[in-house]
């Protein structure tokens, strides 16, 4: 199975602008992706064809409908959800989160314990410490293991209880990379009576996603990190979005998942979403799928990190080179698998933010500083005002792109330490 990424690129315009005619090199993917035109198109078609408020009877006010019903349906089958009424959609994942957090906070009393970790994004954390201040609750902290970099099922059995009300969840770290076995973990939250809120973040752009197979009660991702518009998702278990009673307006809808929509849906962003999904479509025909949108998609992604795996290796070969470089993350080839191609360093005397303006000037985009992986950084004892560099590859990267962008750390670092001494 050969990904096309010849055809993929083709999609993405971004990919082929230029600043005074030097090429961009997009490889800050972690925070957020590009999109291909299929999603600029279907947001532009919707504010100009179907721009309307829902529950009238004219013709705008019903295609807006049918764009909210698409983009529920698309990301149930993205995630393998039973249908469209377990798929939230919001206007990011830590707002649903927090939104999330204080539904789920009614039925906590005074007393009762919730589990973070701390190799999640400060999206996923935050929430219910604060949730734990305004209800009386304890928070027990979960922290990942420091040589296999990820988080072992034996230290969260240690730490459940029978006060445990819920775990909170990463699936894969937004700056180590790694990729948690939360299918293990789930289902010892589960077994321990536990409900299980998954961050799914930074592991939808790199992996299919199956809801069912994990066996949480709630999933967050976002899609603007696996090439869509600026909107988060969280998947619910139909029986408890069905008993939870949120926080929303009097008059608002009870049904599902209305009611924990609130206000007006951000509809023309919606329709970016459902063609987002179609992206995914797309590469499983290019790669020979058959069958049912989620066939599509599975096979686009089993082409995808067959693709991004190489790459992955290829940055963390080339970076170990480096002297004085410091990788956080799992290095080992044997191990590829259990990351995504998100890569975080730092450098002997050089600064993360130093080294990224460097890159930044040769137009090559990637990112420095905690990243919002605040746990993170303060059990590796790194300083958060500094943090680390940040590199993350897309299926839409070229084998040439990162040799390029390791032909500039190796020359940058060698420039910068040179002015040093």
């Amino acid at each position: 199975m050969t990904f096309p990424i010849e055809a993929v690129r083709r999609q993405f315009p971004a990919l082929a602008m230029s600043d005074e005619g030097r090429r961009r090199i997009y490889l800050d993917n972690p925070a957020g992706t590009q999109v291909p035109k299929v999603v600029a198109d279907a947001v532009a078609k919707c504010l100009i064809e179907t721009n309307a408020n829902l529950g009238g009877f004219f013709g705008t006010t019903i295609a807006a409908g049918e764009v909210v019903e698409g983009a529920h349906r698309a990301m149930a089958d993205f995630l393998g959800a039973e249908g469209p009424e377990e798929i939230v959609i919001g206007q990011n994942m830590t707002t649903l989160t927090y939104q999330f957090s204080r539904t789920l906070g009614r039925t906590m009393q005074p007393g009762d314990e919730i589990i973070v970790t701390r190799m999640d994004h400060e999206g996923n954390v935050s929430p219910w410490l604060q949730l734990a201040e305004d209800r009386g609750l304890t928070i027990r902290f979960l922290p990942f293991d420091n040589d296999s970099w990820q988080i072992e099922p034996d230290e969260l059995a240690k730490l459940l209880s029978d006060r445990t009300r819920l775990v909170a969840l990463n699936y894969a770290s937004n700056l180590t990379g790694s990729i948690n076995p939360v299918k293990r973990l789930v289902k010892l939250a589960k077994d321990a009576g536990a409900l299980t809120y998954v961050d799914a973040v930074q592991f939808a752009p790199h992996g299919l996603v199956d809801v069912r197979e994990i066996g949480c009660d709630f999933l967050a991702c976002s899609s603007y990190k696996f090439f869509g518009p600026h909107l988060g998702i969280v998947w619910g278990r139909g029986e408890l979005l069905d008993e939870l009673q949120p926080y929303k307006l009097r008059c608002s809808s009870n049904a599902l998942p209305e009611r924990y929509e609130l206000g007006t849906p951000q509809i023309e962003l919606m329709a970016g979403l459902s063609a987002t999904v179609g992206h995914f479509e797309t590469v499983g025909e290019q790669v020979g799928a058959r069958g049912s949108r989620r066939d599509k998609i599975a096979a686009a992604f089993a082409a995808s990190i067959a693709y991004e795996a190489p790459l992955a290796l290829r940055l963390i070969e080339g970076l170990s080179q480096v002297e004085g470089l410091k990788m956080h993350g799992i290095s080992d080839p044997v191990r590829v698998a259990e990351r995504v191609p998100t890569v975080s360093f730092s450098v002997d005397g050089i600064s993360p933010e130093t080294l990224v303006r460097q890159l930044a000037a040769e137009n090559i985009f990637v990112w420095s500083g905690h990243n919002y992986a605040w746990e993170v950084v303060h059990q590796l004892g790194i300083s958060p005002d500094e943090g680390v560099v940040r590199i993350g590859a897309a299926h839409y990267n070229s084998a040439a792109e990162i040799d390029e962008t390791l032909e500039a750390v190796h020359r940058l670092v060698a420039m910068l330490r040179q002015k040093r001494s």
